[in-house]
């Protein structure tokens, strides 16, 4: 079974400018097609996500677009930078207008995005990697989505420095294994979900 993957790149910078975020979610696209996972790279900043709670915030709005994208999609892959030891703003946008899945339940309870597995990769120069995954993770598995084992990868440069990872003269180990493991997890469990659905709220 085909599988794919949409990454969603929440970094404040647009198309067109060399993104740590973008590096760090293109290495994890190529580790997923090692399991057979097809992908791409949608840079969130690019788009008008208009603010609010709905699938659609009317007139302009580009999230009703990405949202099919998202629902299409068996894996979804969340990359942000560190701001302030949080995740960006974009990545805050990206999961407030999520919670409209949680009014989108069929007669059994489940929301559209059951099934579907969630990954988050974070870059930065300050400290807040865990913090950052422990609030995106939450926030995904609160509207639908299931994480997988390990299924979070980051790289954080020197504490206050200027070292960004998309300098990197060469890959930092640790980060390449921990992208390999959330990968390969993230492909077993999404085909796992693919032929077995959540059973939902029976009666």
């Amino acid at each position: 079974m085909a599988l794919t993957c949409l990454a969603l790149n929440c970094s404040l910078k647009r198309s067109g400018t060399v993104s740590s975020t973008d590096k760090i979610l293109r290495e994890l696209l190529a580790e997923l097609t090692r399991s057979g996972v097809s992908g791409e790279v949608v840079r969130v900043a690019d788009l008008d996500i208009k603010p609010g709670v709905t699938a659609d915030e009317g007139e302009g709005d580009a999230w009703p677009a990405l949202r099919r994208r998202i629902l299409a999609a068996d894996i979804i892959a969340l990359g942000t930078p560190i701001w302030l030891g949080q995740p960006s703003s974009i990545a805050k946008r990206v999961l407030e207008r999520m919670d409209a899945f949680l009014s989108e339940t069929d007669e059994q309870g489940r929301m559209p995005t059951y099934g579907k597995v969630a990954v988050c990769a974070v870059v930065g120069n300050e400290d807040g990697g865990h913090h950052c995954h422990a609030e995106v993770f939450q926030a995904l598995n609160d509207v639908g989505f299931t994480v997988a084992a390990n299924a979070g990868t980051y790289w954080v440069g020197p504490a206050m420095g200027s070292k960004v990872y998309k300098d990197l003269s060469e890959p930092y180990e640790p980060t390449v294994r921990a992208t390999r493991m959330a990968a390969a997890n993230a492909a077993h469990l999404a085909g796992l979900l693919a032929g077995a659905r959540y059973p939902g709220l029976a009666g």
